[in-house]
């Protein structure tokens, strides 16, 4: 619980200069991973970030200080709070998680250009140096030296995070505080969608969790000619159908929403699969509904290694197969940004909770229960 004796960062006093000497409460609130076991614990006495320079609280010379608002609550997230596998061989212990948010700069590096104090922002959480091959070919995301936020290094459940100038994207004016902090894994989702080339395709999403659903309706505003979503929850059906899916299939009642998908498109199958639920079932069956020479892309992560078909599936099906793996740097966030202002969007329904920072067990409860899809943090208090 919070320590009531110290003060807190939102509890600042107001900002004072231009360049990064505003006035700062010397702690901050965050979640911390403190301990190898589950959960997360809140410590409201936490030490400002510190800097490339080694002061707390100062950004280095291209490095901004960021007021963290609004946070959002990933499927990663999860993973830490409830310390799978993965987790513990990922995570290291007393690291600040969380790495979705929008906030405010409130100090920036004497070197800072691109941005500046006072500047509404959220960031692009993959960190790197941009000089390896990929990063200078146009593939940072997928850079060797990537550090991630809120997993690598210290992330954004804080009142306070510090970011290079390089990482921190200006939200427009038009895109709302709760849409700006899911800005991260909605662009996984229009990353996975627009690689595959969906517009006039007949496309077949399987997974329905957080980022399968704003593939629905992003696939949906790029021209999609029919969605088709699997997954075994009911109520994620159901909205899948309310912002933009035209056929809906629970797979364990069997294998016939194939046959519905032939009916439905030439006879061949659908023309896209984007595979978003890393569930071995569905990624089987989802290559089954694929026609010959579609494209897949994959977003979803299995557990663990598994038996495929790779001659059926792919070599004699001709498939084109696309790894996907976080945004292009910064493509994706250009074509999120005007997909918003668009207003083709239809995010509201999926944004199902925003909860107090201190209530983040409530948080990690919804989504374990199912009753919460994406849930956003406010630290604006």
């Amino acid at each position: 619980m919070t320590n009531s004796n110290a003060a807190t960062a939102a509890e600042a006093e107001p900002h004072t200069t231009t360049n990064g000497s505003a006035k700062l409460a010397p702690t901050m609130r965050a979640l911390v991973k403190s301990k190898d076991q589950p959960g997360l614990w809140f410590e409201g006495d936490r030490t400002l970030p510190t800097g490339s320079t080694g002061t707390v609280g100062v950004p280095g010379p291209t490095e901004a200080l960021i007021r963290v608002t609004m946070a959002g609550v990933c499927g990663t997230d999860r993973h830490i709070y409830e310390w799978d596998q993965w987790a513990k061989g990922r995570i290291p212990v007393g690291i600040i998680t969380g790495h979705e948010f929008v906030g405010e700069i409130v100090r920036v590096g004497e070197g800072v250009t691109r941005v500046r104090v006072g500047q509404r922002v959220t960031a692009e959480g993959h960190i790197t140096a941009g000089t390896d091959f990929s990063s200078r070919t146009g593939n940072a995301h997928i850079a060797r030296d990537m550090r991630i936020l809120g997993v690598d290094r210290n992330g954004c459940f804080a009142d306070y995070v510090m970011l290079p100038q390089d990482n921190v994207w200006p939200v427009h004016e038009g895109v709302p505080d709760k849409i700006a902090a899911v800005m991260d894994p909605l662009g996984n989702a229009v990353h996975t969608v627009m690689s595959a080339g969906v517009s006039a395709q007949s496309v077949l999403i399987t997974g329905a969790g957080i980022i399968g659903l704003m593939a629905v309706t992003v696939a949906k505003a790029a021209g999609a000619s029919k969605i088709f979503v699997t997954d075994i929850d009911e109520r994620r059906l159901k909205l899948a159908k309310k912002i933009g899916a035209d056929f809906v299939f629970d797979p364990r009642e069997g294998d016939g929403w194939i046959d519905t998908i032939d009916q439905h498109t030439p006879g061949d199958g659908c023309d896209v699969l984007l595979e978003m639920s890393g569930a071995v079932n569905a990624i089987n069956t989802g290559f089954r509904a694929l026609r010959h020479g579609g494209t897949a892309a994959l977003l979803g992560i299995p557990s663990k290694p598994f038996d495929f078909d790779l001659a059926k599936h792919i070599i004699f099906k001709g498939a084109t197969v696309l790894g996907v793996n976080g945004r292009r740097m910064w493509a994706t966030w250009y074509q999120m940004e005007e997909l918003i202002l668009s207003g083709k969007l239809q995010l509201d329904d999926i944004i199902t909770h925003t909860l107090p920072f201190e209530q983040f067990d409530d948080a990690f409860k919804l989504m374990q229960s199912g009753d919460g899809i994406k849930i956003v943090l406010d630290l604006s208090k």
